[in-house]
C-alpha cells in the first residue's frame, strides 16, 4: 500500500509551539514534524522535520539508521564528533549541508550556541 505525505500549501510555521523531544534524545533537543508518513517498521515513506538544539546540548553516541537523511543547518552552530562528555569534534556554522545514505554512522552532535536543522528522511523504496 503506497504511503503519502499530506499535501500542504504554503502556510506559516509557528516556531514557538509543537516541539517535542524525540525518543532516545536528550531533553535539550526537540523536533517539530512538518510532514510525515515515515513508517520505520515497514521501511516506507519519509519525514520532513525541524530539529532544534538548545545551547550546550549534546548527544553521546553516533547515530545510524536505515533511511536516507538530508540535513541543512539553518542557524547556529553544530559540532560533529564530540566525545561522550561533549568535548572535541569539528564545528560547523550555518549554512551547512549533509546527505547520508542508509547505514552511515554520524555524530555524536553538540551545539555551543544552539541551532536549528531542517531534515528530510526517506526510505529508498526502489530497493524493496
Amino acid at each position: 500500500m503506497p504511503m503519502n505525505k499530506p499535501h500542504l500549501e504554503f502556510h506559516a510555521v509557528d516556531m514557538s509551539t509543537g516541539w517535542v523531544t524525540p525518543p532516545g534524545y536528550p531533553a535539550g533537543i526537540k523536533q517539530k514534524i512538518l510532514a510525515s508518513d515515515l513508517d520505520e517498521t515497514r521501511k516506507m515513506g519519509g519525514r520532513t522535520r525541524l530539529l532544534k538544539f538548545d545551547p550546550g546540548t549534546y548527544t553521546t553516541a553516533p547515530f545510524v539508521h536505515d533511511h536516507w537523511e538530508e540535513v541543512y543547518l539553518m542557524s547556529g552552530d553544530l559540532i560533529v564528533g564530540n566525545d561522550a562528555q561533549g568535548q572535541g569534534g569539528e564545528k560547523f556554522t550555518a549554512p551547512t549541508y549533509a546527505c547520508r545514505p542508509p547505514g552511515a554512522y554520524h555524530g555524536p552532535f553538540k551545539s555551543d550556541t544552539g541551532c536549528v536543522l531542517y531534515e528530510i528522511h526517506t526510505y529508498d523504496e526502489s530497493k524493496k
